[in-house]
């Protein structure tokens, strides 16, 4: 479940997108903090080192990498939109206590249905709620 920071670059290229220094800085966060997330850590934790940064380029900048699937919207909440850079099928775990998100392995395409004939299906997400070891320790 990792692709390599050449990879993505590779994959801007291939789609003639023009490499500004912020979405490079929104690239190299998503990389190395695969925290899946929100529009507002993103912006908090850039703004720091680059105060022109505005919010609206965070939100530009995460709707094209996700339209060019470099990066996956990841909706556990109803209210809460974070972004995962991994865009290969995997579940996500969500903690309910300290509210962190783990990805883990699962042969999604393995899972059908008979009801589910002949519907086009575009996306395919696994979501579990619960309790992380971290936490039930504490």
């Amino acid at each position: 479940m990792n692709t390599s920071f050449e990879d993505m670059l590779n994959k801007l290229n291939e789609n003639n997108i023009r490499l500004s220094h912020q979405r490079l800085k929104i690239l190299e966060y998503l990389a190395e903090n695969r925290c899946h997330p929100t529009v507002d850590k993103i912006y908090n934790e850039l703004h720091k080192d680059f105060p022109t940064l505005s919010k609206t380029t965070v939100y530009n900048t995460l709707n094209l990498l996700t339209k060019i699937n470099i990066v996956r919207i990841v909706n556990i909440e109803d209210n809460e939109t974070r972004y995962d850079i991994c865009t290969e099928n995997h579940g996500h775990f969500k903690c309910e206590s300290c509210g962190r998100i783990y990805d883990f392995s699962i042969d999604i395409d393995s899972f059908t249905t008979k009801e589910l004939d002949g519907f086009k299906i575009n996306e395919k997400d696994i979501y579990f709620k619960g309790i992380c070891p971290k936490c039930i320790k504490n």
